[in-house]
């Protein structure tokens, strides 16, 4: 039995990666033992086959290999297959999100060390404008003119789930969290529980819908992004934008550049069964998880200013 369940190969081989090897080594032993505990021995060593015959043909890519691993492909009864399927699947998302976190980890340590700002940040692009000559005023003035439109399209054949989606972005956020080195060791010990049930949490939620989507469904999913992109990052953006540009002299407190839409829900020309009944759900949709979002960030505010009119 293998000390590194699913630690198939990766591009995380050379030296420097030693890091980012180890995260999904870490990913695949909590999955690797959540299959062994909630399917079984069995399921686990058949797994585990594969992924040693993986390996072998990866590196191998001979002819032997490859008749080995479709052998062993072969002999698989369809449930087996499944198991096999969806613990590879997992264990490539997990190699993404530990990828994505090593590059955040990466470019804010290189942001660190040489104080320049990362390529592709606001701070560039402001820097960039000054160095080709444009006065703060100018850059607020293009701010207060210009208008960005991110549109979200409409995907009727998405079926990642909304839970699935939700479940990474908590498995992120531990790793992320995890490796602060403040961490006392319960602290730490914590983390690691919390991410154990994360990768327990995700094998047992479905990968993939069973049910066709309906455009209200759509709908939903699309507002699902909102919450933990545009609703919390774009004031941040605002705000930092209006003090990096203050600081150079201009101002754009008014500004509202960037404006968010979405073909989800109103594609009245692709989408047959989009009509104005599904429209104005729609609007309302939209409406209802603003208005929300509001009435939570008020709710905040009111705790965290509670003010008086004696002082």
């Amino acid at each position: 039995m293998s000390d590194d369940p699913f630690n198939a190969p990766t591009s995380a081989d050379a030296p420097e990666d030693a890091q980012l090897r180890a995260t999904i080594r870490r990913l695949g032993r909590l999955l690797g033992d959540t299959v062994r505990a909630f399917e079984g021995p069995r399921v686990f060593e058949i797994i585990e086959e594969i992924r040693r015959i993986s390996v072998d043909f990866h590196y191998g890519e001979g002819e032997s290999d490859r008749r080995a691993l479709e052998n062993a492909l072969e002999k698989l009864s369809p449930a087996e297959g499944l198991h096999v399927a969806r613990a590879f699947s997992y264990f490539s998302h997990f190699a993404n999100i530990a990828e994505s976190e090593e590059q955040i980890r990466r470019s804010r340590a290189l942001r660190v060390a040489d104080g320049a700002p990362e390529p592709g940040s606001l701070d560039d692009a402001l820097a960039k404008a000054q160095a080709a000559g444009l006065s703060g005023p100018e850059i607020a003035a293009f701010f207060n003119a210009a208008c960005v439109s991110p549109v979200l399209t409409a995907h009727p054949t998405e079926i990642r789930r909304k839970s699935i989606m939700l479940r990474e972005i908590a498995i992120a956020g531990l790793l992320r969290g995890g490796a602060d080195d403040r961490l006392t060791p319960d602290e730490r010990a914590d983390v690691d529980d919390k991410l154990e049930r994360a990768v327990l949490g995700l094998w047992q939620t479905t990968l993939l819908r069973r049910m066709k989507l309906t455009v209200d469904d759509e709908v939903e999913n699309g507002l699902s992004y909102y919450d933990y992109t545009f609703l919390d990052r774009l004031p941040r953006l605002y705000g930092r934008l209006e003090d990096r540009v203050a600081a150079l002299g201009g101002d754009v407190s008014a500004s509202d550049f960037l404006r968010v839409g979405s073909w989800i829900g109103g594609d009245r020309d692709g989408n047959p069964f989009v009509d104005a009944a599904v429209l104005r759900r729609t609007l309302a949709a939209h409406h209802a998880r603003i208005v929300a979002f509001y009435r939570d960030q008020i709710a905040k505010l009111s705790a965290e200013l509670p003010l008086s009119t004696r002082v």
